[in-house]
């Protein structure tokens, strides 16, 4: 099984940055790509964006290519999620997930609980 724990959420104005981390682990963690998806209030949940576990191989949302960078650091069994120049409509509760298809198919078997990110002035 795997278990995501993600951080680093909080309040950053807009055209600011701000970094996110999922800490993935459990016995299986190393085989899957990993993505991350957001949810405002009252809209549905999206993916945002992924990375392959055996490439490094990257996907992104258009709405946030350019912005966002995500990354892998292997040793620490960790993924970040760099976004830059934030606006208002990036507010949301940012979840990683553990993919079953594979990156960019965005179709899960784990959930971690949620980083809130606000961006408001």
């Amino acid at each position: 099984q795997v278990q995501l724990v993600e951080s680093g959420g909080g309040l950053v104005q807009p055209g600011g940055s701000l970094r996110i981390s999922c800490v993935a682990s459990g016995s299986t963690a190393d085989y899957y790509d990993i993505g991350w998806f957001r949810q405002a209030p009252g809209k549905e949940r999206e993916g945002v964006s992924c990375i392959s576990s055996r490439d490094g191989r990257t996907y992104y949302k258009n709405s946030v290519k350019g912005r966002f960078t995500i990354s892998r650091d292997n040793a620490k069994k960790t993924v970040y999620l760099q976004m830059s120049s934030l606006k208002p409509e990036d507010t949301a509760v940012y979840v990683c997930a553990a993919l079953s298809v594979g990156c960019p198919h965005d179709v899960v078997d784990y959930w971690g609980q949620g980083t809130q990110v606000t961006v408001s002035s």
